[in-house]
């Protein structure tokens, strides 16, 4: 039987992309959303479907859409009698404004739990994280209307890409225990992450998900309102404890006192030459304060998991000998600037002393800042030197010597040598029973957090998934 072919098209990956847009209703789930219009060629869920080739083919500014997958033969495709004259700027950006008005976390979170659905996706643990997306431009200030959906405001705040000076938008994304973003919100560029993470966990519950454990968190989502919020709601949270809070620190040093904790986890090292990697600990329960929704606080019982990790040990001894040594030059420069230094008097030298080991009051009312890596141990010393004569000539042998005594300080530095056992600790908090998450899951959950929320946000902030509209 003889085949006519008319067109050969380079479609590339795209018909799978379609595919697998079309298994997950993409299209009829938007039209929900954003319901088609009589006088429109191209509906929401179609123009969706042409945006997301678009933008997985490389090529998604808003005006060479069209033409772009009419070069990929997609055209036909994506809706019969359809040509690439209907996939002009205007309908597409009207398509997105459309999108906004209908609530993007709503609209996100209906195609996310129909994915969920799809594949069976199981969601032991929703992982929740917050990030900073740097914004380049202007931006004057507007004003916010009353009513209606608010736009996220570009405002300045502390920048976790170290870009204090540009203005930026918060990124709140939750995604399941696959890696699938199943809710995500954007919030004012000076908003707190102890005042999101709250918000977050509550539009988690609202999506009323099945089989799911609990939620996972890093420190920022450790604190009085999101362990109250988690106690009345009886959610199951797993977060980290921050360095600064004092329950860490006298966890941290229950766990050093114990010796040996039990063996929680074990992995192969990255390379044949490294040993195994161990982790070592035991959760205690503490009684810590919290927050509830009328204001009330209180002291609750919270569960925490100390830690020893043989590779987080490792890492911070590498880290402890890289800083020591940098140290160890400024030492150097210090014990120079001090040896040059002479004092009149003993008491001049003692209250140099002071000053130079953070006894002293410091500048400006701050309290000086100590050696961190080094002691460093001052003496003072008096040196006797021939005085210089008045008058001229050679003195006379009956005449006796004068001695101009004066005091400068001998400084001996002594780097430190940490405990083995004092590095490689990790501390997590749970709400949740030992009968209802075990050590082993607890620290396994949190594990995860590094494999899929984080990979989400590095996509997301990939410069090359931005191009000019």
């Amino acid at each position: 039987m003889a085949v006519a072919i008319q067109q050969i098209s380079p479609v590339a990956h795209l018909p799978l992309v379609l595919g697998v847009i079309r298994k997950l209703n993409v299209a009829a789930l938007i039209d929900t959303f954003c319901p088609p219009h009589p006088a429109h060629v191209l509906s929401c869920g179609r123009g969706v479907e042409a945006l997301l080739l678009a933008i997985l083919d490389g090529h998604h500014a808003l005006y060479k859409v069209g033409a772009r997958l009419e070069d990929r033969g997609m055209v036909p495709l994506l809706q019969p009698d359809l040509t690439h004259a209907s996939l002009h700027d205007y309908r597409l950006g009207q398509i997105l404004d459309a999108l906004f008005a209908a609530h993007l976390n709503r609209v996100f979170g209906a195609i996310a739990l129909n994915a969920l659905e799809v594949y069976a996706v199981p969601t032991p643990w929703l992982h929740q994280d917050t990030t900073t997306i740097t914004l380049y431009g202007a931006y004057e200030e507007e004003g916010r209307p009353v009513k209606g959906l608010l736009p996220p405001r570009p405002a300045y705040g502390h920048s976790k890409d170290g870009h204090d000076d540009l203005k930026q938008v918060l990124l709140s994304l939750g995604v399941s225990s696959e890696g699938l973003p199943v809710r995500m919100g954007l919030r004012d560029g000076n908003t707190s992450d102890s005042t999101e993470t709250p918000v977050a966990i509550e539009e988690c519950l609202a999506l009323g998900l099945d089989g799911v454990r609990g939620i996972v968190g890093d420190s920022k989502a450790y604190g009085k309102r999101t362990l109250g919020l988690c106690l009345e709601q009886r959610v199951g949270l797993i977060t980290l404890v921050p360095r600064t809070c004092t329950v860490r620190q006298e966890v941290e040093a229950w766990g050093q006192q114990h010796g040996r904790l039990p063996l929680l986890l074990e992995k192969p090292g990255r390379t044949r030459q490294e040993p195994p990697r161990c982790w070592h600990g035991q959760s205690v329960v503490r009684r810590v304060p919290v927050e509830y929704a009328d204001g009330r606080l209180d002291m609750a019982e919270i569960r925490f998991l100390v830690v020893h990790s043989s590779q987080l040990a490792q890492q911070a001894a590498t880290a402890y000998t890289a800083a020591q040594a940098k140290e160890a030059e400024r030492v150097a420069e210090h014990v120079q600037r001090v040896a040059a230094r002479w004092f009149a008097c003993a008491a001049d030298a003692e209250a140099a002393i002071s000053d130079y080991e953070g006894r002293g009051q410091g500048r400006r009312g701050r309290t000086p800042r100590l050696w961190r890596y080094h002691v460093l141990h001052y003496q003072v010393e008096a040196v006797s030197t021939p005085k210089k004569r008045t008058r001229r000539g050679r003195p006379p042998k009956t005449e006796v010597p004068q001695v101009e005594v004066r005091y400068r300080l001998v400084v001996r530095p002594e780097a430190l040598r940490p405990s083995a056992d004092a590095q490689g600790w990790t501390v997590l908090a749970t709400t949740l029973r030992l009968e209802e998450c075990t050590d082993v899951e607890m620290l396994q959950a949190y594990q995860e957090q590094h494999i899929t929320v984080e990979p989400g946000f590095r996509w997301i902030k990939n410069p090359a998934a931005i191009s000019p509209v």
